[in-house]
């Protein structure tokens, strides 16, 4: 039984919303962020990013940065003005890419499920990850960023939905300068209860993006309930931010590898090594077209790599979900033997590359001597996702990308 509740979400005037909403912490660097919030004073970066309004001499993850984004966030809500809800309200959430619509529930959910497995996870976490988030979090008093969550869609739930974004006139409606259309409504207050009571029915949601946002919820939970000598369960702090999409609106992208050098093998080496394993074309395809198969940039030129019937037949054994993937095939067969990549949460030698970003970023990166070989990926399916949350097991890393990304900012919540 999936809990969820509806709050009184902060969120900016309806004038400004296009200039508070920031694109998501975790997707642009430093320097990307210091560049964004110089042009914008009300850009919620200053918040998730606090250390892009101080000098790079200071370290991202030191108290000061996390002090600065209390600060920011407390001259936002001056300046923009952000304003709070005076009830608890459902919102939904709209995003439009390339004419393709999808719509989810902005909410809060219960850490209690996430710790209990209600909500499920297909992915591990990074402990300096979840630090910076759990500080962040403990701070500034506010949950900034929503996770992105999907279920199994329910008719009756679906209904309310689209009756509302039918007859309603929603309260944001922008396109940012992605191209990306972002469109909030205030869901009416007599439809909680259908909400509440439907999703009461559902038993398993699932985090397709934001594991490290839930972790950081899930511990700042437990240090304000450890400090609070009153904790009734009831407070704000006990539920995290999240936004539930039907699963079959979904779409998920490629998450690509690069690979800064060739292990010490010349072209010639690493050629005749992944012969073993996988069949090599010079077609010039740069993505693949079905499982099992992937394209490889390499001294300008692209390759296609197929599993040979050896590979299908050694992965076929398992019976771990997680191991039959592209990205477990690519690992175990591939980078991990030929090219010395041993674990991809650690390895400082490969970098990860959003399918948005397309194959062109690859073979930028390798044209340019920032990369020695790329390979591009055929995306997982959310089929995949929910499958192996399921199992209980955990993807690799850096398996899926998911687009459009959520706004921060729009909505908060405070804790």
């Amino acid at each position: 039984m999936a809990v969820i509740k509806p709050f009184k979400a902060l969120r900016p005037k309806k004038e400004v919303a296009q200039k508070v909403a920031s694109v998501p912490y975790d997707v642009v660097n430093r320097e990307e962020a210091k560049q964004i919030v110089e042009g914008n004073e009300l850009s919620f970066l200053r918040i998730g990013r606090a250390e892009s309004t101080l000098d790079n001499s200071i370290d991202a993850y030191s108290p000061e940065v996390y002090k600065k984004a209390k600060e920011n966030l407390d001259k936002l809500i001056t300046d923009a003005p952000l304003i709070q809800d005076d009830t608890p309200r459902f919102y939904l959430y709209r995003l439009i890419m390339d004419g393709r619509p999808q719509t989810g529930i902005a909410a809060t959910f219960s850490v209690a499920d996430y710790e209990n497995n209600v909500i499920l996870k297909h992915e591990n976490t990074r402990k300096e990850k979840e630090d910076d988030r759990t500080n962040h979090i403990i701070t500034t008093s506010a949950q900034t960023g929503p996770v992105f969550l999907t279920y199994k869609g329910v008719d009756k739930i679906n209904e309310v939905v689209n009756n509302t974004i039918t007859n309603q006139e929603p309260e944001y409606d922008f396109t940012a300068e992605d191209g990306i259309t972002h469109k909030i409504w205030l869901l009416p207050e007599e439809l909680n209860s259908v909400i509440i009571e439907e999703l009461n029915n559902v038993k398993s949601l699932y985090i397709a993006d934001g594991h490290h946002r839930a972790a950081s919820a899930w511990r700042a939970r437990d240090e304000k309930r450890n400090n609070n000598p009153n904790h009734s369960g009831e407070e704000e702090y006990n539920y995290f931010l999240g936004v539930l999409f039907p699963a079959e609106q979904l779409n998920i992208l490629a998450y690509n590898r690069v690979v800064h050098d060739l292990n010490g093998l010349s072209k010639d080496e690493l050629l005749n090594s992944i012969n073993n394993k996988f069949s090599i074309e010079k077609t010039g395809e740069k993505e693949p077209a079905e499982t099992k198969t992937f394209c490889m940039y390499l001294d300008g030129a692209w390759y296609k790599l197929t599993a040979r019937d050896s590979v299908i037949a050694s992965n076929s054994l398992t019976d771990n979900v997680g191991e039959k993937l592209d990205v477990s095939i690519l690992q175990d067969f591939l980078l991990n033997p030929i090219l010395g990549i041993d674990d991809v949460r650690t390895n400082k030698r490969i970098d990860f590359i959003g399918g948005m970003r397309g194959t062109a970023e690859l073979e930028k990166l390798v044209n340019t001597g920032k990369a020695a070989v790329a390979f591009s990926l055929h995306p997982l399916s959310v089929d995949d996702l929910i499958n192996i949350s399921d199992a209980g097991e955990k993807m690799p890393p850096k398996s899926t990308w998911f687009e459009p990304k959520l706004r921060d900012g729009l909505i908060i919540h405070l804790i």
